[in-house]
């Protein structure tokens, strides 16, 4: 368990607290029907409130003690989501095996220092969705697990993405890429 788990432990305990005490309270026969119902209400939300936490929670990434192997499982929207920590800002990317460079989102760019008010779109990238400007930038420090890479470069894109892009420029510093079933693996 980690400490992020704890936070989600209370709550798990806390929803079973009420759900228990509706149950509770409901087999006793006492207590006016409004109430009941009312109760009743709450632990339907509480429910919903549980299964939504479930579904949308991503599975977590698993980095060996040296950080030299990540276990990247496919999330439930069938990408595999990687989260780095960029200039000591967490940022979650989505591996991406066609593109060829890291891009930024720009929101992923500020949150991690930097303003692309004041970069130079002059690069352009071709997607799916078209042609899109872009603008070169470097990544002070970019850790997966134990692994730091310094001055890493990178692409900011100039669109309404918000997803940022881990592409091939990336994922080469890594000795083997590889699919096991539902499960990405990367290796130094």
């Amino acid at each position: 368990m980690t400490e992020a788990d704890i936070p989600r432990l209370i709550w798990y305990g806390l929803l079973l607290v009420v759900i228990g005490g509706a149950m509770v309270f409901e087999l006793s026969g006492r207590g006016g029907q409004a109430l009941r119902q009312l109760l009743l209400w709450v632990v339907i939300f509480a429910g919903l409130a549980f299964a939504a936490d479930w579904w949308m929670r991503p599975p977590a990434q698993q980095v060996s003690t040296d950080g030299s192997r990540i276990e990247v499982p496919v999330a439930r929207d069938g990408h595999f989501h990687l989260t780095a920590l960029l200039n000591d800002t967490p940022v979650e990317f989505i591996i991406d095996t066609g593109a060829s460079s890291i891009a930024l989102s720009r929101g992923d760019a500020e949150r991690i220092g930097l303003d692309p008010s004041r970069l130079r779109f002059d690069g352009i990238a071709v997607t799916a969705n078209g042609r899109i400007p872009t603008a070169s930038v470097r990544i002070e420090r970019f850790a997966t697990g134990d692994a730091v890479d310094r001055n890493v470069p990178a692409v900011v894109i100039d669109s309404e993405l918000r997803d940022s892009l881990l592409g091939m420029s990336y994922l080469r510093r890594f000795a083997r890429v590889s699919f096991e079933s539902d499960l990405l693996i990367l290796e130094r």
